[in-house]
């Protein structure tokens, strides 16, 4: 079955992130579910992500575009995947989810 990178797009500041334990345990309630409603479709939550920077052959730069966070699935085709991303928690924040299908390069990855 393909697997599937759920990329988070949008403004995140930490200014912006809850600090009331109230506050947090929702948000964290919100990922619970869409996780749990995932099955065994989730193949790695992933983090949230704060700083960004990017490398080019010049050297260090500025990242072009704010990834936030990320989730791997497993989903039977695009389709699929994009139900699954239709109920991540960042949408109703005015991120965007970008789903992208990864390539099974076969075998095992080194390390």
């Amino acid at each position: 079955m393909p697997q599937y990178l759920l990329s988070f797009h949008g403004e995140m500041k930490m200014e912006d992130m809850p600090t009331d334990p109230e506050a947090i345990q929702a948000v964290m309630a919100q990922w619970g579910a869409w996780y749990e409603s995932m099955g065994d479709a989730l193949v790695n939550g992933g983090a949230p992500i704060s700083h960004s920077s990017a490398i080019d052959s010049n050297g260090a730069s500025d990242a072009p575009a704010q990834l936030t966070g990320f989730t791997i699935i497993d989903a039977a085709d695009m389709g699929a995947a994009t139900a699954i991303a239709q109920g991540c928690p960042v949408l109703p924040n005015g991120h965007t989810v970008q789903i992208s299908e990864c390539i099974d390069m076969g075998g095992d990855a080194p390390g």
